[in-house]
Order: C-alpha cells, then structure tokens, then sequence
C-alpha cells in the first residue's frame, strides 16, 4: 500500500466540466446537473483501494447530510479497470447498491476527467461552492487504515459548513490514498 497525496490544486480553480454515465442507473451526469446547488463535492473514489473502504461507511453518512443541505455529491472512479477488475463498472455499481449509495457512482473510462481534476489518489475530495469554484481540496478526516484515529469526516463537514456560511476552510490537509491506476501511457505528468 504506498500512499500518494492529493495535488491540492489552486483553490478559487473553476471545476472542470465533466458528462459521465452512472454506473448503477446508467445516466449521463454532468457539471450542469448540480447548477441549481449550494456546493458540489467530486471525490474520485474506487472499489479495491484500503483508504477508500476505510472510510466508505461514515463518507456514505456524511454524503447524505451534506446533500440534506443541499450540496451535490459525485463520486468518480477512473482506474484502469483491464489491470484492476475490482473497478469495473459492474462491480462498481454492485459497490454502489450493496452500500446504497444516494449520489452518482460514475465511471470515467478514459481518464480525461481525473486529470482535469489533477486527482491523485483515491480517496481525492474537491469541494466547490454555488459558482463552480474550488473552496477545499484534502482529505476527508485524519483517519488512515492502521492509524487507529477515529473515521468522522471532520475535515470535510467543517470545509462544508464554512462554505454554506461564505468561509474558506483555512488549514486544507492533502488526502492520503492510492494511487489513481492510470492505463499505459496515460499517467499525467503531475503523477509522476
């Protein structure tokens, strides 16, 4: 398991459009879907990784608290499912309905979207506000597998409650996790 940082690209960053089928209902989800939001959360997720299942239960939690006050919650796997099957998209949506999800699972097959995000590692968190602008990037909570701290999702519920009051999170921790499983040739630069 090595861990790999989020990139904590430039907060004030307009989000990256995207338009990507939900694995579970297959819709097409876009950036436009959440126009109407008072934030959107992106997090690029997937099905095998440690980080991701470690704190999966509490982020489902906290996912539908912040949609109850009206944030937009997406989530994004975008690992090279021929080396990593666990991330197939059948198996994603299986994931989704086994922990019944209440946000979109979508699966971004060519990549193109997690390197729009800069997205490093999973678990990747990118809050933004009513105007599409980065207001946190980081991790979810200071839990790790194996660091025995509690998974609660302090860092994020508190950037969130920030941005409905108008805040910006100051103290922003990058999200520690996998990798994102890039096909050959595809690892952008940023990835090393």
């Amino acid at each position: 398991m090595s861990e790999t940082p989020s990139t904590m690209m430039e907060l004030g960053t307009q989000a990256p459009d995207f338009k990507l089928f939900d694995t579970v209902n297959n819709q097409l989800v876009s950036l436009q879907d959440f126009a109407n939001a008072k934030g959107l959360l992106v997090v690029f997720m997937c099905n095998h990784c440690p980080y991701v299942l470690h704190i999966l239960d509490e982020f489902v939690v906290a996912a539908r608290d912040l949609q109850q006050k009206g944030i937009g919650v997406v989530t994004i796997s975008s690992n090279d499912v021929e080396n990593y099957p666990d991330d197939s998209p059948v198996k994603m949506a299986a994931l989704a309905r086994e922990k019944q999800f209440s946000f979109p699972y979508l699966y971004d097959g060519s990549q193109e979207v997690a390197q729009a995000y800069r997205a490093a590692c999973t678990p990747d968190l990118f809050l933004f506000d009513e105007n599409d602008k980065l207001v946190y990037r980081g991790q979810f909570d200071d839990s790790r597998p194996g660091n025995d701290k509690p998974v609660n999702g302090n860092d994020l519920r508190e950037a969130v409650e920030l941005l409905l009051d108008g805040k910006v999170k100051d103290e922003q921790k990058p999200s520690m996790g996998c990798n994102i499983k890039w096909k050959k040739g595809k690892a952008p630069q940023y990835a090393g």
